[in-house]
């Protein structure tokens, strides 16, 4: 009896919903120019706050995406998740008939850090202003981290595993290991991401108790790390969702395999201890070379974490150094997050994403609004350059102490 072949799982899918952009296409066209679209915050209620920088989603219409009978149920950021899911399943080229198939082949795995504030703020609103009986029912599971795994499942019928990570920040990369996990270990596809909606007022005053959040008034000072005037990190909104799946059934059906998730390891190191992240970090990158079986010299690029804080953005370079050896100062490192704020769970995943389509284009995306690099890291600057990419490093740490690092390996053509 022949040995099962061993699953790789493969990346078939994208769908963005970012501050710059609403499609991939229109994300990786800004992200490879490196175009900052950082502005000052417009959301209402917001006016008076300290926080005056962030990376608004503009120009999405969410009736457009969802239907009405999803939207009443749910909050921005499972609308993100909604549409960002539909559109990866279209790349992927997964329609309903098609997981309608095997409903309990497909699950859904999602990180969020800050659940549904506005609707949650809604509701409260309405509780203290007029009653109970004017709260809906649906803020019993609209404002939780949760909601958009159920949604997309519930609204696509999937039976298959699904759960929701709460990892801090590093949840992003941890979902998508998670994912990668699952179809290694039987379900055929999975649809992993992170999506998040942090800017209605109650959840910007819950984020101005983090003292490595920028207050910084101008868009182009207020998020520079890896510089000297590093004065912390812009927030902002959207994510990114992937398709997952087995390599082989993948190119069976025709797929187009766009990358491949090799390795992944997490740690804890605590919160705000940034001078343990470099410890933490290391240990993470070293653990996820060894489950993708890659030396440190095989890596092509590195997206950073960069959390914008100076003691944690020199612990991080010094754990790429003590992780990668001497290649740690060669290998090229970009943080394109830059230009649109760093979406907490779904900064991570945006940075696979980015990963994933530097690696088919050759090409490594400029770290915006960033020159005058006080550490010793071939950070990538003003414009996009061009590199022969088969593997990507993506790191995320977490606020509260977490610490992610994922392998990406660059998909080979399909078989003719």
């Amino acid at each position: 009896m022949s040995e099962p072949y061993p699953r790789r799982a493969a990346v078939t899918g994208i769908g963005v919903i970012a501050p710059n952009g609403t499609s991939t296409e229109s994300f990786w066209k800004s992200t490879q120019e490196g175009i900052s679209v950082l502005d000052r915050v417009t959301r209402e209620g917001c006016e008076h706050l300290p926080l005056r920088v962030a990376g608004e989603v503009r120009g999405f219409e969410p009736s457009e995406a969802v239907e009405e009978r999803h939207l009443v149920q749910t909050d921005r950021f499972t609308h993100f998740a909604l549409a960002a899911s539909d559109l990866a399943l279209d790349d992927a080229r997964l329609g309903q008939a098609d997981t309608g198939k095997a409903p309990f082949s497909v699950g859904v795995v999602t990180a969020a850090g800050s659940g549904g504030g506005e609707f949650g703020q809604r509701e409260l609103q309405e509780l203290w202003g007029k009653g109970s009986r004017y709260v809906g029912p649906y803020q019993s599971i609209a404002w939780f981290y949760a909601a958009s795994t159920g949604q997309i499942s519930i609204r696509r019928g999937f039976k298959g595993p699904c759960s929701v990570v709460a990892a801090d920040e590093a949840g992003g990369l941890d979902a998508l290991a998670h994912a990668a996990r699952a179809a290694r270990r039987g379900t055929d596809v999975i649809v992993a991401g992170a999506t998040e909606a942090p800017l209605a007022p109650y959840s910007v005053v819950c984020q101005l108790g983090y003292q490595e959040l920028s207050t910084a008034q101008d868009p182009a000072h207020a998020y520079r790390p890896f510089t000297a005037e590093a004065c912390g990190f812009v927030p902002a909104e959207g994510g990114a969702m992937l398709v997952v799946e087995d390599e082989r059934s993948a190119r069976e059906r025709g797929a187009t395999v766009r990358a491949t998730v090799a390795g992944h390891a997490a740690t804890f190191t605590g919160a705000s201890r940034w001078a343990e992240s470099r410890q933490g970090l290391a240990r993470a990158i070293n653990g996820a070379l060894e489950e993708a079986g890659c030396a440190p010299g095989e890596i092509d690029v590195v997206f950073a974490d960069a959390l914008g804080v100076p003691e944690a953005d020199r612990a991080e370079a010094l754990a790429i150094a003590d992780a990668l050896g001497t290649h740690g100062g060669r290998v090229p490192v970009t943080a394109p997050k830059t230009g649109i704020g760093r979406g907490y769970c779904a900064a991570s995943v945006l940075d696979a994403t980015a990963a994933v389509l530097a690696m088919e284009h050759g090409l490594i995306p400029p770290t915006p609004n960033v020159s005058d690099i006080c550490h010793d890291l071939d950070l990538v600057t003003g414009r996009a350059r061009a590199a022969e990419l088969r593997t990507a490093l993506v790191l995320s740490r977490g606020l509260m102490g977490s610490n992610s690092a994922l392998v990406l390996r660059r998909g080979a053509a399909n078989a003719s």
